[in-house]
């Protein structure tokens, strides 16, 4: 009885020694596991990534050999619509080019991210940078909301850095946006400051990426929409702020119906420069110019040619 004790002992004994071998190899095995996503897309290499809305849409061109196709100065165009999925009219869209104050796109969606708890972003003389401003004065306060009408209806460098000198720090604050450009997928975009300056370093993107950065903006960040298609704003005097009394420059804001925003920019190396939103006749449509010498003309153009093509009567517009 005892031998087969012993037996029985020894035969568990193998047992378990077995079972503990096969579990180590293959936890060796996983933690050796490559995975199959690259840094870029992993929040423990990439802090910028939020969540995963990897949106790469394939790219082919169509009805350029048409008569009735706009012909435009601008060096690169794309116009994409959100609703079918398809591209409507598109030139050198993958070609890298400076943004100008495009840029600011970018600066709006990572300030919202990562806003300040007590919503309060001090101005100092630093940010105080640039012609194009809504007049903040060194010391005053501004909430992230009133700092984003700045951004989007006068295009204001002061509130595109304070933004990003509050926030996180100006430096954190770039390679947020760099991560962020990783994060989505945007292989052709890099930023060297949060308003579109050049002379700062090379920053570029294309037609294509801002593509997927503006979808991304307008499907995840309502107070872009909200910004960026606000026709005036008075903004009352604080204890923290003077008054400011706010209009929208963007173009075609108030002269084609549908149009939401989003930003528009021009420096000399970058020429005219045009992100349009539009929402009509149930139709998401997206249209991208840089370089362009005539950029109103040429995206109220475009935005009539994408309506044609999807059976639409564009609606009547200065």
């Amino acid at each position: 009885m005892r031998k087969y004790f012993a037996f029985f002992i020894c035969f568990l004994v193998l047992i378990g020694a077995g079972l503990a071998l096969f579990f180590y190899h293959n936890k060796s095995q996983a933690q050796n596991i490559d995975s199959p996503l690259p840094d870029s897309l992993s929040k423990k290499e990439n802090p910028e990534v939020m969540s995963l809305d990897f949106w790469l849409p394939s790219l082919f061109g169509f009805f350029e050999n048409k008569d009735d196709v706009p012909q435009v100065s601008a060096k690169s165009v794309l116009v994409y619509d959100l609703t079918d999925e398809k591209t409507i009219y598109e030139k050198k869209s993958r070609e890298r080019l400076p943004m100008a104050s495009l840029t600011k796109i970018m600066t709006a969606i990572v300030a919202i991210d990562h806003k300040r708890p007590d919503d309060r972003y001090v101005i100092s003389s630093e940010n105080l940078v640039g012609e194009n401003t809504i007049g903040l004065s060194a010391g005053e306060s501004m909430s992230l909301e009133e700092l984003l009408y700045g951004i989007f209806m006068y295009s204001a460098n002061e509130a595109a850095e304070a933004l990003a000198s509050n926030a996180l720090g100006r430096e954190s604050f770039i390679k947020a946006m760099n991560d962020k450009a990783k994060a989505l997928g945007l292989e052709n975009t890099n930023f060297t400051n949060p308003t579109g300056f050049e002379g700062d370093g090379d920053q570029y993107t294309t037609a294509y990426d801002l593509l997927v950065l503006s979808r991304y903006a307008v499907t995840n960040y309502p107070q872009i929409i909200k910004a960026s298609s606000t026709e005036k704003i008075f903004i009352p005097q604080t204890e923290n702020h003077f008054a400011y009394d706010m209009y929208n420059q963007l173009n075609l804001i108030t002269t084609y119906p549908g149009v939401k925003g989003l930003k528009d920019g021009y420096t000399p190396e970058a020429g005219l420069c045009l992100v349009t939103y539009l929402e009509y006749g149930g139709h998401k449509i997206i249209g991208i110019i840089l370089g362009s010498e005539n950029r109103r003309q040429e995206m109220k153009s475009l935005l009539d040619y994408s309506l044609i093509q999807q059976g639409i009567n564009p609606p009547p517009h200065s």
